[in-house]
């Protein structure tokens, strides 16, 4: 193999075309690494909130069963995730062989959009949304149609009934939001299920913040997708309130047992590993440690709510572990900012959005370092 060869990794002879739809694909806004994100701000210590982990960490439950005998890294794991399902059987209420578990959410979504969209067949989502909602049905030639948000921030619920008319393939939608971060109530959950035709549009309803939502508004999502009667997927995760962002396991909940067969057919086999499985399920046995962590979230929220506001940074109500703040400048160069000051952000890119910067909700002390830092990269960033 001669040296050019060696350094493009191809000969000069014609190749085969690529998929153009995958080609075409942004990029996944996944955010910078932490080795990144200090090349970049100079600086060792640094305050990480713009992946929306849990800055409370696991469970002690977790970290024993991860350090347990019982875990045999040399053995494959159970691919049908039989114990995992049963467990969460009982946590959800939804049958065993009506839960399909993924690697993270994420492969859930990818498997679901294989399973109910295709070419040709249009995907109706939120402006801004959650990236592989689009990417995911795009990179099956599906084309993909946005709803934007309204100006005080939440769904617009007219706008969505209006698009649900023309009857696309499926409707994917995140409540609570990300990365805005307002909930859907029962009422707006009857509307759209109401403009909703179950006999030509799917829904895939993303509930990976869903233990955030408040539980006085929050609906009965998985009684009112039943009784509207048509193909749904509501998809769960451990990333968030559990603590557990790098095992990756997540999960959907299926409208029927069909569904799940089929959007297990979806996935690859052995896709979640042993000790995402073992973390998973001790995780599962100490709900009140991700209830206690939830309610300092929720407390720590509001109260970087309060400050952002006095600062006179606008944040649409959130019920996550995030809020979307409108910088009214360049959030790019608010982001590089922060970084500087050791807090890493994510500055969203979806046109119309660019002055929004998503941050989680860390510890007290990191988001005091965050409000302090961007109080005076609000001063420094101007508008060109």
């Amino acid at each position: 193999m001669s040296q050019a060869e060696l350094t493009t990794g191809h000969t000069a002879a014609a190749l085969p075309a690529l998929n153009a739809d995958i080609a075409a694909l942004p990029p996944y806004n996944a955010g910078l690494s932490l080795a990144e994100a200090q090349r970049l701000g100079g600086r060792e210590d640094m305050a990480r909130l713009a992946s929306n982990e849990n800055p409370d960490g696991c469970a002690p439950a977790v970290l024993a069963a991860l350090s347990g005998a019982a875990l045999e890294p040399w053995r494959y794991a159970d691919p049908a995730c039989t114990q995992l399902r049963a467990a969460l059987a009982g946590h959800t209420g939804v049958a065993a062989d009506r839960i399909v578990i993924g690697n993270g959410s994420e492969e859930m979504i990818l498997a679901a959009s294989r399973v109910l969209v295709g070419p040709g067949r249009g995907v109706l989502t939120v402006l801004p949304s959650f990236g592989l909602h689009a990417i995911c049905a795009a990179s099956l030639g599906a084309g993909v149609s946005h709803v934007p948000m309204t100006p005080g921030g939440g769904f617009d619920i007219g706008g969505l009934c209006a698009a649900l008319a023309q009857g696309p393939a499926m409707l994917a939608l995140s409540s609570p939001w990300n990365p805005v971060g307002p909930a859907l109530d029962a009422p707006a959950l009857d509307r759209l299920l109401r403009a909703a035709d179950p006999a030509r549009t799917a829904i895939l309803f993303d509930e990976a913040y869903f233990e955030y939502a408040d539980p006085v508004t929050r609906p009965a999502a998985l009684a009112m997708l039943a009784r509207w009667g048509g193909h749904w997927v509501s998809l769960r995760s451990f990333s968030k309130a559990w603590g557990l962002a790098g095992l990756r396991v997540g999960y959907a909940l299926c409208s029927g047992r069909a569904l799940a067969t089929t959007l297990g057919n979806a996935k690859t086999p052995f896709n979640v590993n042993a000790a995402a499985q073992a973390g998973a399920l001790a995780a599962l046995t100490d709900p009140a440690w991700m209830q206690a962590s939830v309610a300092r979230c929720a407390a720590e929220r509001a109260r970087m709510t309060s400050a952002l506001a006095a600062i006179g940074l606008f944040t649409p109500p959130s019920q996550t572990n995030f809020l979307f703040v409108d910088t009214g400048r360049d959030a790019e160069a608010v982001a590089a900012a922060l970084l500087r000051a050791g807090v890493i952000v994510k500055p969203w890119r979806e046109p119309g959005f660019e002055h929004f910067l998503r941050v989680t909700i860390g510890t007290a002390d990191e988001n005091d370092r965050f409000i302090h830092a961007i109080r005076n990269a609000c001063l420094t960033c101007q508008e060109p």
